[in-house]
């Protein structure tokens, strides 16, 4: 069983130099998908609002 882990360890020791900018690339996307998120968020709660959100707000 050792031996199986010890290949899977070493191939992300090969990829250490393109790591951080696999890292940068994740950020990215994850930041691009937030946005998205929040742009549709941003879209749903400017939508019609009903009288009942109305109630527990004055409350």
């Amino acid at each position: 069983m050792s031996q199986e882990t010890v290949p899977d360890q070493a191939a992300p020791d090969q990829a250490v130099p393109a790591q951080p900018k696999g890292l940068l690339q994740q950020m990215e996307e994850l930041m691009a998908a937030l946005n998205a998120d929040l742009s549709q968020l941003d879209a749903d709660l400017s939508g019609p609002r009903t009288a009942s959100t109305d109630g527990p707000d004055a409350a």
